[in-house]
């Protein structure tokens, strides 16, 4: 469900906006949030599935498990904020 709201207020800011103004933050935001979302769910099942993965964090509570969690957030926060400073052309 909020994977679906974050697309659809990229929708609205693409297609209805036109990326005007400050929709252009609002959909690189958007879009960047729904994609974090489905790469946090690669992770949880790369670490249900795969079994290298599993041996480290077999409950998906312990740190191996919190700092690729970690990691991800934080290159997506630094991907987010490049994007939304970098001017437009």
């Amino acid at each position: 469900m909020i994977l679906g709201l974050s697309l659809a207020v990229a929708l609205v800011a693409l297609y209805g906006s036109h990326l005007a103004g400050r929709w252009r933050s609002i959909y690189l935001a958007s879009a960047l949030f729904a994609l974090y979302l489905n790469i946090f769910v690669l992770v949880v099942q790369s670490f249900q599935k795969i079994g290298f993965l599993n041996r480290f964090a077999p409950t998906g509570t312990e740190p191996p498990f919190f700092a690729a969690q970690g990691i991800a957030l934080a290159l997506f926060f630094t991907l987010a904020v490049r994007a939304i400073q970098r001017p437009t052309v």
